[in-house]
């Protein structure tokens, strides 16, 4: 026979078992969650990049076709249709905001804000820059970090890392995490000197790099930088490109 006290610990254990093994199910779902993201496959992360890209689009104001900055993109990338097994589409977002970003499926976007403030060729440093951080790696190990952690990393969990089980919300927190936090300078310098590669492969100036690099350090007041924000020390950089010229 049970005593009083023996059988109150024991209706006080199989009351809590329940909200344990709630605890212990997401715990699993968060370790199954984490291991997606740290071993994405090649589809995976383009099809994520896909759901990001459609997401901001969805959001933008697109150029449309046969605007000028539509025509203007269009001639200055005719030769830069893919890179290195790369392939690239592109689209101009009409704000006064100056940034510009690529996606790991080849897809790169453009403010118009920074259309207006730089030459072709400084665009098209712009542009290799940022293919620099798709194949360099970082995009890719944002995208790793971003679902092994809170509600991306549950939902990863929750369908074995694939697109699909993100919604909306999520989404746009994972654009926020891979589009819009800063990059560190050792990810810069390597998307730089990427970029001059990307240049020279396709028989550009290079001193655009420099120059492009320059007017973005001497940004201020009247426009939105979110580039300025995402990618730091313009001013070092340009004196890097520009040792590297020399």
């Amino acid at each position: 026979m049970l005593t009083r006290r023996q059988s109150l610990l024991l209706a006080t254990f199989w009351s809590a078992a329940p909200a344990y093994a709630f605890d212990l199910n997401k715990a699993l779902g968060a370790a199954k969650g984490a291991a997606a993201a740290a071993s994405l496959s090649d589809a995976d992360v383009q099809a994520h990049s896909r759901q990001m890209a459609a997401h901001m689009d969805g959001q933008a104001r697109i150029a449309p076709d046969g605007s000028p900055y539509a025509r203007r993109l269009a001639a200055l990338t005719a030769s830069a249709r893919d890179d290195k097994g790369l392939a690239l589409n592109y689209k101009v977002y009409q704000t006064r905001d100056v940034n510009a970003f690529a996606l790991a499926d080849g897809s790169i976007r453009l403010y118009s804000g920074l259309m207006d403030l730089m030459t072709d060729d400084e665009i098209r440093y712009v542009i290799g820059h940022e293919i620099g951080h798709v194949h360099s790696g970082h995009s890719r190990k944002r995208l790793q970090v971003a679902l092994s952690t809170g509600a991306l990393r549950d939902a990863a969990g929750a369908a074995g890392g694939t697109a699909a089980a993100l919604s909306q919300s999520q989404l746009g927190e994972l654009v926020t995490q891979v589009v819009r936090a800063q990059h560190s300078q050792s990810n810069e310098n390597e998307a730089d000197d990427y970029a001059m590669g990307f240049l020279s492969r396709r028989g550009h100036d290079r001193k655009a790099a420099v120059s492009a690099l320059e007017k973005l350090d001497k940004l201020s007041g009247g426009r939105d930088s979110s580039w300025l924000s995402t990618h730091p020390a313009p001013k070092d950089r340009a004196q890097r490109m520009r040792q590297q010229l020399a």
